[in-house]
């Protein structure tokens, strides 16, 4: 029996009382603070943490915000708008006044709260109401919501396991990420020194330009004109998420009648993007390898050519065609490339014998690489799910006041 185990049957054999968060623990103000202020006051070297929901989180010194509510004891802090979360927290900190915080005094334990929260964080994601484009929850979603109460030697108990059982995760995950970057960076090295044909002598380098048989730009496609059926297309932000160095099926699908003047790709074509979020990413491409005729969205830059499709797309995912292609100029915080900029890309271009050799030769170490990619991402996904399980299962009792 284990030490859980036996504080359980010796403490609440029979379950545990269930209470409203707003009973048991007392609720912290934030500071009213703006988006401009957390610029002026933004400093690394900052003794308060300063959250202010989402991703952001900056420091600065208290003297900065002197009206500043200030938390100096640990505390659960709710992220209610954007991206809704729960963080624990035991140094001085303070928050936007839209979100919220728990504290309590010795009789319960304020990291047990949080790990209760965080277990049940879907069921607040769910009671969120849009705002704009970013979620928010109410303050009586978490005021009002039941949790249990062991005795306080329960759930020391509790937060002891989790605390082990998240470093350990912690560790796995690290390790696999790792392990990931690094195969990735493995294939990246291979492909980029195979194409790069140093030691095999002189070959002919060509601009893109000099080898297209056709090149033009796709015609706009909006979200709300993607559907479930009609005709095959791609729209040029799928080509960052959704599609490798090549593909043979589109994931979306438009009808004719919501496009002017239509233009289409086929077989062996490769498509660009040509508008993007950062220069290392711009104009990145992907050779279609299927068999039907697809529409080509806004901000694509479609290829027609004589070459193998898939060596094409090889070639133009290595570092020095990245490097052209990140010439891209940024306006209004976007990054754009262009027909010309495209043509203007320069490549080595071997026999088309050779560039069928060296396609079956990546094709195959980018299987090998897929299945890492498969399969250490999904151990990282089954380590998190094995972690919520067991998360699950220490913090559900049987209730003692129904």
């Amino acid at each position: 029996m284990t030490k859980l185990e036996q504080l359980i049957e010796e403490l609440c054999p029979n379950g545990v009382e269930y209470r409203k968060v707003k009973d048991v623990y007392t609720r912290l103000k934030g500071t009213p603070i703006t988006a401009g202020k957390m610029k002026e006051i933004d400093n690394p070297d900052g003794d308060i943490k300063v959250f202010a929901g989402g991703k952001t989180v900056i420091n600065a010194f208290e003297d900065d915000i002197p009206n500043a509510n200030i938390t100096r004891v640990p505390a659960v802090l709710v992220q209610s708008r954007g991206v809704i979360d729960v963080v624990y927290y035991d140094k001085p900190f303070t928050f936007k006044n839209e979100m919220w915080a728990y504290t309590t005094d010795d009789k319960v334990s304020v990291k047990f709260l949080y790990y209760v929260l965080k277990n049940n964080i879907q069921i607040f994601r769910d009671a969120a109401s849009g705002m704009g484009s970013l979620p928010q929850i109410s303050l009586h979603v978490t005021e009002d919501f039941l949790i249990p109460v062991p005795p306080m030697e329960v759930q020391n108990e509790i937060v002891r396991i989790l605390d082990n059982f998240t470093e350990l995760t912690a560790e796995l995950t690290a390790e696999l990420t790792a392990e990931l970057t690094a195969r990735k960076k493995q294939y990246e090295y291979y492909r980029d020194d195979l194409l790069s044909f140093d030691r095999i002598g002189e070959i002919h380098r060509v601009k893109l330009g000099d080898i297209a048989t056709d090149i033009y730009r796709g015609a706009g496609i909006k979200r709300d004109e993607v559907t479930e059926e009609g005709i095959p297309c791609v729209r040029y932000g799928e080509i960052y998420t959704k599609y490798g160095i090549w593909f043979d099926k589109c994931y979306s699908h438009t009808k004719l009648e919501y496009v002017n003047s239509p233009k289409y790709f086929e077989y062996g074509d490769i498509l660009f993007a040509i508008t993007g979020e950062s220069v290392e990413d711009i104009a990145k491409s992907t050779a279609y390898v299927g068999n039907e005729k697809c529409l080509a969205g806004g901000d694509i830059v479609v290829l027609k050519h004589n070459q193998n499709p898939k060596y094409l797309s090889y070639v133009l995912s290595t570092s020095l065609a990245r490097q052209q292609k990140s010439k891209g100029k940024v306006k209004s915080k976007v990054v754009h490339s262009n027909v010309p900029s495209i043509e203007s890309i320069e490549i080595p271009l071997p026999p088309r014998d050779v560039q069928d050799r060296l396609v079956e030769v990546l094709d195959n170490f980018d299987a090998i690489c897929s299945d890492l990619n498969i399969g250490l991402p999904a151990e990282i996904e089954a380590r998190q799910k094995q972690y919520e399980h067991y998360r699950n299962m220490l913090l559900t009792f049987g209730v003692t006041n129904v």
